[in-house]
């Protein structure tokens, strides 16, 4: 069978809830209304480590932006990052189509668009200050800072890890493509 020669670039979490805080999931294992059209297009998947579970493991509580915002976290990031970016470079070079990145919405590390803002001080849980608010999250930062580096300018999504049932291919697809960029 041929190639497709076109790939999507997943934050971690998005094919794997066991990464998410506990008790934060939404759905058991995979986001599939978003990844059953991947695999039904022949569109191949990046899919990007975790950078809190591997900074944090999975005993973390949930933090925000402001919380990961530090130099240890942003360093983390950009040593798991090397090796994928340097994935996305050589596949661009051999005409593979990166068609984008999708993040994960309100996200205090992968989030594109929105993030989880609010830090007062200590734990961020029930009743404390957290919100959504505009802004990409720490680990989506530091990848565009890593991509612009090597002159790489991807289109970059987000989708509601919290109402998996929202996701969708074809939206996600449209944002994508309203933000490509040549």
């Amino acid at each position: 069978m041929k190639r497709s020669r076109r790939v999507v670039v997943l934050c971690h979490c998005i094919l794997n809830a066991s990464a998410i805080v506990e008790g934060e999931a939404a759905y058991p294992g995979a986001m599939e209304n978003l990844l059953l059209p991947l695999a039904r297009e022949g569109i191949g998947i990046i899919q990007l480590p975790c950078p809190e579970s591997t900074f944090l493991g999975l005993k973390r509580w949930g933090m925000t932006s402001e919380q990961y915002d530090t130099p240890a976290f942003r360093r983390h990031c950009a040593s798991i990052l090397e090796p994928f970016i340097d994935q996305i470079e050589d596949a661009l070079e051999n005409g593979v189509e990166i068609l984008g990145i999708v993040g994960v919405k309100g996200s205090p590390s992968c989030g594109i668009a929105t993030t989880c803002l609010g830090y007062r001080g200590g734990s961020t849980g029930c009743g404390q200050e957290a919100r959504r608010g505009e802004g990409p999250g720490v680990f989506v930062e530091v990848l565009r800072q890593g991509l612009s580096t090597r002159g790489l300018d991807l289109a970059m999504a987000d989708v509601d890890n919290g109402r998996p049932e929202n996701a969708s291919w074809e939206e996600t697809r449209e944002s994508l493509a309203k933000g490509k960029r040549t």
